[in-house]
């Protein structure tokens, strides 16, 4: 079959799993901890281990991806479908934890499937786009994410506030209620499309060849490593922000409404942001372009240090609009353009390794910084390594500006 523009079906349903796989199962941990902590217990630092993880089992199915492709090079599909089924059905199992050991363990599974549907639904969805659109489809997928914190900040009143106990417990039922009919939906609009055939390799030592490659394209300076350790410091910072930002909201005495709007805010601002990146990057595709958005998301970040409820929501709205699906979706396009083909899905998912490492370290060093000195600062904090990733994204853009004056390509 053809490629496709980036407005069709496959894209429509990848980007409504996105609601699922980072939306909900990811990121309405953060939204919902108030009430998981008044039912189950425990500190907000002891609850963002919790965090840890997830993303944890995020960080061993983008590691066990890859080895998992070359073994099925053929079977993408079928084991994206079985995934995408047992990511909705984890997140149900997850509204019936009654101690956080038993909601650690769901934790760890949602971040572990999640980890796999995100690598595999987009290498399946980019098959199916025309090269030129990739950097706007990949936008519109990545807005799911957006659409997810969106509805995720609805739910507040019956999350957030005391009076409904089980708030959280049925909204992630819904959720995963959700998560199923989106599998369902993405696998009824790709199953009569041939998957792009992954090349087979004939022996051990071609196998070791190519994964020596693809560390090489990688983590070489003069190649993708400015990128990759961009993608690293984002994944540390914004992942702080995420997880303590309600509870800072709530701990200051903001009505669960208003703390939901803000949150909510965030996704409304982000569906703009899918769009907007994804045509900036197709135009621009540097690594300047990816650095621009993650500096203006640092000054947002900031704006929990002025103790106005105005400046933090406008500051919110700005990291959802600049630096919220930005820096997924870029670092998506920036490696399909310059890896080869038949290494992408390998590159993409040792590149989310590095980004789920980050999010691991995240919410460790946030919840110490609660700890000590304050919800307030543990927020803020975030914005010193969402700077680091702008620098290095900025790193990353003058090396593809040599590369380019000496007619060098990054991927050799």
């Amino acid at each position: 079959m053809g490629t496709k523009s980036a407005f069709n079906w496959i894209t429509l349903w990848a980007s409504l799993l996105f609601v699922v796989i980072l939306g909900f199962s990811r990121l309405s941990y953060g939204m919902f901890l108030p009430g998981i902590q008044r039912e189950i217990g425990g500190s907000y630092s002891q609850l963002g281990m919790l965090g840890t993880v997830n993303f944890i089992g995020y960080l061993i199915g983008t590691l066990g991806l890859s080895p998992l492709i070359s073994r099925f090079p053929d079977r993408k599909p079928v084991i994206n479908r079985i995934t995408c089924f047992l990511l909705g059905l984890a997140m149900i199992g997850s509204a019936f934890s009654h101690h956080s050991v038993q909601l650690g363990l769901w934790r760890f599974v949602v971040g572990l499937l999640s980890a796999l549907a995100t690598v595999l639904v987009l290498s399946i969805a980019m098959d199916a786009v025309r090269p030129a659109e990739r950097g706007v489809a990949s936008g519109l997928i990545w807005l799911g994410g957006s659409a997810g914190i969106l509805v995720t900040g609805l739910f507040a009143p019956i999350t957030i506030d005391p009076s409904h106990v089980d708030g959280w417990r049925y909204a992630w039922v819904a959720m995963g209620v959700f998560g199923v009919i989106a599998a369902f939906g993405f696998e009824t609009v790709t199953g009569k499309r041939k998957s792009a055939p992954i090349p087979a390799r004939t022996g051990a030592d071609s196998r070791e060849q190519a994964r020596m490659n693809v560390y090489l394209l990688l983590l070489h300076p003069k190649k993708l490593l400015f990128l990759i350790g961009s993608y690293f410091f984002f994944g540390w910072g914004y992942i702080i922000y995420f997880t303590y930002l309600i509870p800072y909201l709530v701990s200051h005495g903001i009505p669960s409404l208003y703390a939901g709007l803000i949150w909510s805010g965030i996704g409304f601002a982000g569906l703009f942001n899918g769009w907007i990146g994804g045509k900036a990057i197709d135009r621009w595709p540097s690594g300047y372009t990816l650095a621009t958005g993650l500096t203006l998301g640092t000054i947002g970040v900031i704006g929990v240090t002025t103790n106005n409820i105005i400046f933090t929501a406008l500051g919110a709205v700005t990291v959802g609009l600049v630096s919220f699906i930005t820096p997924p979706l870029m670092t998506t396009a920036l490696l399909r353009r310059h890896v080869p083909h038949h290494a992408y899905a390998a590159c993409l998912s040792l590149a989310t390794a590095f980004f789920a490492s980050g999010q691991i370290i995240g919410p460790i060093v946030g919840g110490v910084e609660v700890e000590r000195f304050g919800l307030q600062f543990g927020v803020a904090s975030s914005a010193i390594f969402m700077a680091i990733a702008a620098v290095l994204a900025g790193m990353y853009g003058q090396r593809q500006r040599r590369n380019e004056h000496k007619g060098l390509p990054l991927s050799g």
